[in-house]
């Protein structure tokens, strides 16, 4: 770390946190190496031991793309990609670092897909990955109960929350995903509101009663829409 990092304030905060005791239940130890799973010193110390990687695979003439301790190297053959693989196994070793398993492994993208950084990528087509799409299922559920005594100004103050966050990351996936969202967003809206207005002689069907303009009108954030305002602004589809 002292050949990276010259700032003795820093090194002496990063030693206080590799130092730090770690507790499970009633029982405490001091790790011996590396860092818990998620800790916040993680990215920086994957920064610092990586860089050379990054410089190596580079003057070797792989494309690498890394964000901290996770990174995807391009190739264009099956034998380019077994031969980069090869690389870092040579170098991680000498390193005294570890791949992990199950996340290292070569894949063709136009046949499978894999993930990176809470995406999913097939060919050219990006998309959330199961477990960003549960996340985001959640956060779509979670404020929206049939049965919820809240009101619909409150519901959908809940859910632009999280949405705006959510489409700022998400916002380079394959264009038709936004509208299946917020076609769920309103349905679940719809039975809230069908549950509190049960008379209906007429008997008009929950998406006349309350079309999408009406949810528009009391400001329901769109992702569909935002992804259009997005593409029109960067030229980019």
């Amino acid at each position: 770390m002292k050949q990276k990092i010259s700032d003795s304030a820093v090194l002496q905060l990063v030693k206080k946190y590799l130092d730090q005791e770690i507790m499970s239940e009633l029982s405490t130890w001091t790790a011996e190496a590396g860092v818990l799973q998620g800790a916040v010193l993680s990215p920086l110390l994957s920064n610092a031991y990586l860089n050379p990687l990054d410089h190596e695979m580079s003057a070797k003439g792989f494309q690498m793309v890394r964000h901290a301790d996770d990174f995807v190297i391009l190739c264009r053959t099956e034998l380019e990609a077994e031969a980069a693989l090869s690389e870092v196994r040579v170098w991680v070793e000498a390193a005294g670092l570890s791949l992990h398993p199950d996340k290292t492994h070569i894949v063709d993208s136009r046949e499978k897909s894999f993930a990176f950084l809470g995406y999913s990528f097939r060919g050219r087509l990006r998309f959330p990955r199961e477990k960003s799409h549960r996340k985001v299922i959640d956060r779509i559920v979670e404020p929206t109960p049939r049965k919820s005594g809240d009101s619909l100004e409150c519901m959908i103050t809940r859910i632009n929350r999280s949405l705006r966050g959510w489409f700022n990351y998400f916002r380079h996936c394959i264009w038709n995903i936004f509208g299946e969202y917020d076609s769920m967003i309103r349905r679940r809206l719809r039975r809230m509101l069908l549950k509190r207005n049960r008379k209906n002689p007429k008997r008009i069907p929950g998406n006349q009663r309350w079309p999408n303009s009406f949810f528009t009108d009391h400001g329901l954030y769109s992702l569909r829409e935002a992804h259009v305002r997005f593409v029109q602004s960067t030229g980019t589809y």
